[in-house]
């Protein structure tokens, strides 16, 4: 049966064509000025319950829930879609997730599509050059808002500045310690199969040499699904929203700890003496 003329396309699948697609796209010369921002819409038939388990058990969460970070799945397929418009004048291989917020509002209807809807503003230039993107995503169900996505990535790299040589800062305090995984070899090819994101720089260190990178590293949406994951079981309660800023990688065989923050609802996560990624939560 044909679709409607005024329904919502379905949601674009992710998975290895959806990423080379997403390689090959190249940067194009456009007006100076900032460009108004790209939307979209897009229909999802919400959570599959397989796979939504498949999800849980492989990130730490407690059996017969759904996933705040579950949400994101289905977000970076709008997102990669409405990227690859030839309105984005961007490449998308080396584009960086910086920042990211999920927040849920209400529990999904059963046997309802959702609708994706995407806007995304690329930002004015920093002053080194730099430029980011905007990104939000609000999944609706028959008008209600069910989850919000907002997501920030660094699209174009600014002019390196020399500065004057400065101490070393002292490494970031250490709460109490949550939780604490190791990355195996693998990690990046299981989260990859669950996820659909199967970018190079995180299966393989040959896949990831030929994008630039000495080591393949985890996902940042691996990292904040664990860790969302270890602060429910801590609290015995659902995170209904959290934040991340990722400030650095995680190579595959790297140790994660995951350590409370420097004030109530807020954590960090350390790799080595680093800070690899830092946010805040709220609970049920």
């Amino acid at each position: 049966m044909a679709r409607p003329v005024d329904a919502d396309p379905a949601l674009p699948r992710m998975g290895p064509g959806l990423v080379l697609r997403m390689l090959a796209k190249r940067a194009r010369t456009f007006a100076p000025g900032v460009p108004a921002p790209l939307r979209s819409r897009f229909s999802f038939p919400g959570p599959d319950r397989r796979h939504v388990a498949r999800y849980g058990a492989a990130l730490g969460f407690a059996p017969g829930t759904l996933p705040l970070s579950y949400w994101y799945l289905p977000v970076q397929r709008a997102h990669m879609a409405t990227l690859l418009s030839d309105a984005f004048p961007y490449r998308l291989a080396g584009i960086v997730h910086v920042e990211n917020v999920l927040t849920a509002h209400a529990a999904p209807p059963d046997g309802v599509p959702l609708t994706l809807a995407t806007r995304i503003q690329i930002l004015a230039p920093t002053a080194s050059g730099a430029v980011y993107c905007d990104l939000e995503t609000v999944g609706s169900a028959h008008g209600a808002r069910i989850f919000t996505c907002t997501s920030k990535y660094l699209a174009r790299r600014g002019q390196a500045r020399a500065e004057p040589v400065r101490a070393e800062p002292a490494a970031a305090a250490r709460g109490a310690v949550i939780d604490r995984w190791t990355l195996a070899p693998a990690s990046g090819r299981d989260y990859a199969r669950i996820s659909g994101d199967w970018n190079p720089i995180h299966l393989s260190r040959w896949s990831a040499r030929l994008m630039g990178l000495p080591a393949p590293i985890i996902h940042g949406m691996h990292t904040l699904a664990r860790t969302c994951a270890a602060l429910e079981k801590q609290a015995g309660r659902p995170v209904v929203s959290i934040s991340v800023r990722f400030k650095a990688p995680l190579p595959l065989g790297a140790t994660a700890e995951l350590s409370e923050g420097p004030q109530p609802g807020r954590y960090v996560v350390f790799c080595g003496a680093r800070a690899a990624a830092e946010g805040a939560f709220t609970l049920a």
